[in-house]
């Protein structure tokens, strides 16, 4: 006798599902030290800058309006931003063919370059900056070069352009990496394409590498201009008080004034300069950002 089976299989009930469990916002927790890392060693003191700044020797503005009328403030803020201004352009134009040249390049030969790039982050920033002292002072390598070649009295020490000469070599290296990073993810396919098509080689890169590259551009130039407006070692080592930055202006007033309030609205003042760069970088990368997401989408 045998036994069928039915069509259909009796129900059941719902099968025990264990109650599931509500997770925890791990990253929220794993954010928790660094943010109160931040709180208690930068955002504090910054805070108790910017208080004393305004609340000492009196309640309000006179540390702010000290700066813009005693006529040494501004002359040194404006050269700090010159200052910063030609060592960014100065990197960009020395490390963007120099990243372009990591895209193309065999992997070893590009193991070689980017060893190059991170060999002064081997080396320490005083060792440099004395090897820079050395070079510039009145008989070094430069002086001799140029004596040389029949132009006498070319001593770079304790002036603007032996701190900028020195500062570009110590940033070459911000400026080289985000630019690597930038280039490394463009399709060289696509100037192939538009040489295809009837552009000429300058064109192509013109109109379409240039374009994908400007993130990289806008990143690395920032980054190297918000550096060197606070750079303190190479000015103080390099520099003279008569041509000196903001940092050394600030370090001059805590150090030998006692004037914290005073040297908490210049540094104040050089934050909102930096705050500014950065929303104007931010504007100018937006359309360059907006096209690589359409390529990536294409």
């Amino acid at each position: 006798m045998t036994q069928t089976m039915p069509d259909t299989l009796p129900d059941t009930g719902p099968a025990d599902v264990p109650p599931r469990r509500h997770r925890r916002p791990v990253a929220g927790w794993i954010l928790l030290p660094a943010i109160a890392v931040l709180l208690v060693f930068f955002f504090y003191p910054l805070a108790i800058i910017v208080w004393r700044s305004f609340t000492e020797p009196t309640v309000g503005l006179d540390n702010y309006s000290a700066l813009f009328t005693d006529g040494v403030s501004i002359t040194v803020l404006l050269r700090t931003l010159r200052t910063a201004l030609i060592v960014g352009l100065t990197t960009l134009v020395i490390a963007y063919p120099y990243a372009y040249a990591m895209t193309r390049v065999s992997h070893r030969m590009r193991a070689v370059l980017t060893v190059l790039v991170l060999l002064p982050f081997w080396t320490s920033v005083m060792a440099r900056n004395f090897a820079w002292y050395l070079l510039e002072q009145r008989g070094g390598l430069i002086d001799r070069f140029f004596s040389a070649i029949g132009i006498d009295g070319v001593v770079l020490l304790g002036s603007v352009t032996g701190v900028t000469v020195a500062m570009v070599q110590v940033m070459l290296p911000f400026m080289v990496l985000p630019l690597y990073s930038t280039m490394n993810t463009i399709d060289l396919k696509l100037m192939d394409a538009a040489t295809s098509l009837g552009a000429s080689r300058p064109k192509s890169f013109a109109r379409i590498y240039l374009p994908l590259s400007l993130p990289g551009v806008v990143s690395g130039f920032s980054l190297v201009f918000i550096v060197t407006l606070g750079f303190f070692v190479t000015p103080a080592l390099l520099g003279s008080p008569q041509q000196s930055l903001v940092s050394q202006v600030i370090e001059t007033r805590v150090g030998d004034l006692l004037d914290f309030p005073g040297a908490g609205a210049l540094g104040t003042v050089l934050l909102v300069v930096t705050l500014v760069v950065l929303f104007a970088v931010r504007r100018i990368a937006r359309p360059a950002t907006a096209l690589n997401q359409a390529v990536d989408r294409a």
